[in-house]
């Protein structure tokens, strides 16, 4: 199946570069551009695609501003495509709120072609691109500057979880890919995928991304622990 792509950057060159690489791609077409947020979310709602390419700061509306519109749309509005944040480490803030808005994950826009052509495959598939050496360093950064934890019903929705999934949710939120987990937990690495599925439907999660801010803001992992 071909994966529908927009790209939505206020760089013309950028959006040129990304478009000619993953137009190459035979699984990839590329069916619209935007050069701003408004713009964008445009060109989302009538080219219905299956993921946007969206750069964090743009002019008229920037890149969360419009990423919440195409992920919240009006009474009416049914396509949701996933979103792919385009960033640097320099708004890691923006990161954070666009995770919590329901993107799919973040690309760092300095990230070799190839993980640019790997993280559209992996969010089209519906998973949450959330690669552990990124992971680990920006989660931490934004856990670190929000307020200290709910105790609500946000915490009190991980009694739900038994405690071997519990485990893998806080693994999940301190960076670990799936192997890395399995390895950790002396489990195969079709169990972890079991139970990331199990975690996610318990807590109404869309993806991995949804549940590492979920393991920081329920309290369940804070900042600066191992």
């Amino acid at each position: 199946m071909t994966i529908r792509v927009i790209i939505v950057d206020d760089q013309a060159m950028v959006r040129a570069g990304f478009a000619a690489l993953l137009s190459a791609q035979p699984d990839i077409d590329v069916v619209g551009e935007a050069p701003d947020g408004r713009q964008g979310v445009e060109v989302a709602r009538s080219a219905h695609p299956d993921v946007v390419l969206m750069d964090v700061r743009m002019p008229e509306l920037d890149g969360l501003a419009a990423a919440r519109e195409i992920l919240h749309p009006p009474v009416g509005v049914t396509h949701r495509p996933k979103v792919l944040m385009l960033t640097t480490f320099d708004v890691d803030d923006y990161v954070y709120e666009a995770l919590r808005a329901g993107a799919s994950g973040f690309l760092l826009k300095d990230a070799p072609p190839a993980d640019l052509i790997a993280a559209v495959r992996v969010v089209a598939a519906g998973e949450a691109l959330l690669a552990p050496s990124v992971t680990r360093r920006l989660i931490a950064d934004f856990a670190a500057s929000r307020p200290a934890p709910r105790r609500d019903a946000t915490a009190l929705r991980l009694n739900g979880l038994t405690p071997r999934e519990t485990e893998v949710l806080e693994l999940i939120a301190r960076g670990l890919s799936n192997q890395e987990i399995a390895e950790s937990l002396v489990l195969a690495e079709q169990t972890v995928k079991t139970h990331i599925g199990r975690v996610l439907a318990k807590l109404d999660l869309r993806d991995r991304a949804q549940a590492v801010v979920f393991a920081y803001e329920s309290g369940l992992v804070t900042p600066g622990t191992s």
